[in-house]
């Protein structure tokens, strides 16, 4: 019997139609806690009162560190291909440690009443 564990694990995976088309965010509010990592993404578009988290992942800080690998390893290879990605105009956050934040502690936004 052959037990190579040099081989990279193949996961199968199912996409299905209404998660194939993507949900767009241009906002991410980052939180931990001992246990785990969230990621809330929303949008922010000009005339919106109150951006809507439109998805939540949540995650160990396990994982949450092999995604910043995988998301660094993949903006290497893009700006190789295509060149540096300017962050021109964005704020840039302060690495202080506390560039993180949660959105609890901000209250509702628009002026709403909490639910």
């Amino acid at each position: 019997m052959d037990n190579n564990n040099n081989q990279p694990k193949q996961i199968s995976l199912e996409l299905k139609p209404e998660i194939a088309k993507g949900i767009y965010s241009n906002l991410a509010i980052i939180s931990h806690s001992h246990s785990e990592f969230i990621i809330d993404f929303a949008t922010n578009l000009p005339g919106l009162i109150k951006p809507e988290i439109s998805s939540r992942i949540l995650m160990t800080p396990e994982h949450a560190k092999r995604l910043l690998m995988a998301l660094n390893d993949n903006i290497s290879k893009y700006e190789a291909q295509f060149g540096a990605i300017e962050l021109d105009g964005a704020p840039r956050p302060v690495n202080d440690g506390g560039n993180t934040f949660n959105l609890g502690g901000f209250g509702p936004f628009g002026g709403g009443k909490q639910s």
